[in-house]
């Protein structure tokens, strides 16, 4: 269900690679640290942020939000950390959040935040930074945003929420707020035992071009924890700053309907 290039609504060079230009294919092998195994360090490409190579090699992230004991036990909130690997169980990156204790405490799962990303040379290559603003659609003045920097400082894409009465959605915007790819999600953002999708389409919508998708990880995790699991799915040839920018929308959309609030329930929709 992902559809070429060409229906993307926007023109744009895939992956900020020239013409002509091949991505040569990895010859390191991956590498084993502290018992995980990294993703190989991929060539430098041209007019490619550093550090987001990676990306141009990968259609598929998978995305496992680290239990904390600690918050299982107590119940206190604690940052969140999470593990972004490819199809072959290989670390990507990782992504720990960077929240003051007061903000986790007194904002709950709408609390502003900073998560930092780094790739496996413990170099910070993404930083998405989340402002506090309202995410009920009883309030359209002052819904959503998230800005993606890569690197730290250059801001390479936007993720905004849209008004609608019933569905969540959403806009991603490349660096100069442009619009380019939409993001819509279920009506209801609540479901037992099956994988909640939200597609990503052209500017039209008349296309599905990616996914992103948290997976259902079984009753007791759910019952007990918010440690979510998310799939993302984009074509191969999108421009990597895009690729990014659709990372930070799973940690939005993570935050604003899969995060336990402090009565221990979760959104269900724009409204709730």
């Amino acid at each position: 269900g992902v559809a070429g290039q060409g229906n993307y609504g926007y023109q744009a060079q895939a992956m900020g690679v020239p013409p002509g230009f091949a991505v040569p294919p990895i010859q390191n092998q991956p590498i084993m640290k502290e018992g995980t195994i990294w993703m190989p360090v991929p060539p430098s490409v041209p007019n490619c942020p550093p550090g987001l190579e990676y990306l141009t090699q990968i259609d598929q992230i998978l995305i496992h939000q680290q239990i904390e004991l600690l918050e299982i036990l107590t119940g206190f909130e604690t940052n969140n950390k999470y593990e972004i690997k490819n199809t072959l169980g290989q670390r990507v990156y990782f992504a720990a959040e960077d929240t003051e204790c007061c903000t986790r405490v007194c904002c709950g799962p709408a609390r502003p935040f900073t998560i930092r990303i780094v790739d496996n040379l413990g170099h910070e290559v993404i930083t998405l930074q989340r402002p506090l603003r309202c995410s009920s659609c009883c309030f359209p003045c002052c819904l959503q945003e998230l800005e993606v920097q890569s690197p730290p400082g250059t801001p390479v894409g936007y993720v905004v929420q849209n008004w609608h009465i019933c569905l969540p959605k959403f806009t991603i915007q490349d660096e100069k707020r442009r619009d380019i790819l939409k993001i819509t999600g279920p009506c209801v953002v609540c479901s037992c035992c099956e994988d909640i999708n939200f597609e990503v389409k052209s500017l039209d919508e008349t296309a599905t071009v990616g996914r992103i998708s948290k997976q259902w990880t079984g009753f007791v995790r759910e019952a007990f924890t918010d440690a979510d699991n998310f799939g993302i799915t984009f074509p191969m040839d999108l421009d990597v700053k895009m690729k990014a920018v659709m990372i930070g929308a799973c940690f939005l959309i993570d935050f604003m309907f899969f995060e336990h609030g402090s009565d221990n329930k979760q959104r269900t929709g724009v409204w709730q």
